[in-house]
């Protein structure tokens, strides 16, 4: 049996981390306390406690217990659980504990509803990805979240200090750690208990003498503190933690999330990021950092990793540290916002393509004036539709590149 499941706590005073949840007066105690079980769907990531907590409740609450998992679970399953209501095994009432529902499809949550809705079935699920995305509506709005964090690198000492006890117990041998060698584990493995324990076990193994030090921690501790999945809350978290901190000017914060998606290996996810950056928060500000960005992504992609961080990392940085503007962002969505609600119209005819008009024209002749053939290559005539020809989409923003185009505009349509 792996350490993890053989010291898996039994009780509350047992589990490791989720202070906000579990600490004195906190709302998850509180609710286990008063024994008053209501639908619950624990959120957060592997190896937090989730499924030990549910299971400690289940154990508790004297109702007759059935588990599933969302990724081998079928209907017929489901089907089996909802036979036993209104039975002598179910007279107590019957409480599941779904471990990834997200895995389930909206059929099979459906089959649920009922159930958990008239209180015959108190359900309990646990999921990796936000419950606000993957779950079924009805069933959230009858269950309450709790959000699971990764646990902190001082509550995963108590559970290193176990772990290590527990194989002394077993096999008799004592074992040194050092101080460092348990820090540098805390850290390593992302908050997740699991991990934490199985590279416990692991030292524990690999130790000469029982001696497990600095550089066996090193060597086995797994790099864990990458959670991260392509598809999953974390990379669409990743992402736009990036973003915001290149738009607020953050260079160092900008370069830690890029660090973590390049540590990753996904430099796609992050290329594309990056150009959308360059126009939707650079804009008109610096419009070089646009083809500039667009180089070093090529460059990126032709070299591959590891080189390709060095072009991504110039790229960050030119970003995160470039003047600002929103103003080109704005106006394409104000532009389109009309476009999508039909605010159109007809073209002026000085901008149609044909050259002569029907009987019907009141106006005969395009009357298009070429910009060309004036000086400073402008002249004044309607180009949007009658029903817009007032509308201003693009405000100037406030930084000197856009100023400067501002100031020329005025000078040249005499404003």
């Amino acid at each position: 049996m792996p350490l993890a499941d053989k010291i898996r706590p039994k009780t509350l005073s047992d589990v490791v981390g989720q202070p906000h949840l579990l600490g004195e007066g906190k709302p998850l105690l509180k609710i286990i306390q008063s024994g008053k079980i209501p639908n619950m769907i624990f959120y957060g990531p592997s190896g937090v406690g989730k499924t030990t907590i549910a299971r400690i409740i289940a154990e508790s609450a004297n109702m007759r217990l059935h588990k599933l998992n969302g990724t081998s679970a079928s209907t017929s399953d489901i089907k089996d659980i909802v036979s036993e209501i209104d039975t002598f095994l179910g007279s107590n009432g019957i409480l599941l504990y779904l471990d990834e529902i997200q895995y389930l499809n909206k059929k099979q949550q459906q089959s649920l509803l009922e159930y958990i809705e008239n209180g015959s079935i108190t359900l309990i699920a646990s999921t990796t990805e936000n419950p606000y995305f993957y779950v079924y509506n009805a069933i959230l709005s009858r269950s309450t979240v709790f959000e699971f964090k990764p646990v902190e690198p001082d509550e995963l000492k108590k559970a290193v200090k176990r772990g290590f006890a527990e194989i002394s117990k077993d096999s008799g041998e004592e074992y040194c750690v050092d101080d460092d060698a348990v820090d540098y584990i805390c850290h390593g493995v992302g908050g997740d208990v699991r991990k934490c324990l199985n590279t416990v076990e692991l030292c524990a193994v690999s130790a000469k003498n029982g001696k497990v030090d600095l550089e066996l921690a090193k060597e086995l501790t797994q790099r864990s503190n990458m959670r991260y999945d392509r598809d999953g809350d974390q990379h669409y978290d990743l992402l736009s933690a990036l973003q915001k901190s290149i738009r607020g000017s953050d260079e160092n914060a900008a370069l830690h999330y890029a660090a973590r998606l390049i540590e990753a290996g996904d430099i796609i996810s992050l290329s594309r990021r990056l150009l959308v950056i360059a126009a939707e928060d650079i804009g008109l500000a610096y419009p070089m950092a646009i083809p500039i960005v667009k180089a070093c992504v090529d460059s990126a992609m032709q070299l591959g990793l590891p080189e390709a961080r060095i072009p991504l990392g110039d790229a960050v940085i030119l970003l995160a540290t470039s003047p600002k503007s929103n103003s080109g962002y704005n106006a394409i969505n104000e532009a389109l916002a009309d476009v999508h609600n039909g605010v159109t119209g007809d073209f002026p005819r000085n901008l149609q393509n044909k050259h002569c008009d029907g009987e019907d024209a009141v106006v005969k002749g395009q009357h298009y004036l070429y910009p060309h053939d004036y000086p400073d290559h402008y002249v004044e005539q309607q180009y949007l539709p009658d029903n817009l020809k007032d509308k201003v989409y693009y405000h100037f923003g406030d930084n000197k590149f856009e100023n400067n185009a501002k100031e020329y505009w005025k000078k040249i349509k005499g404003q």
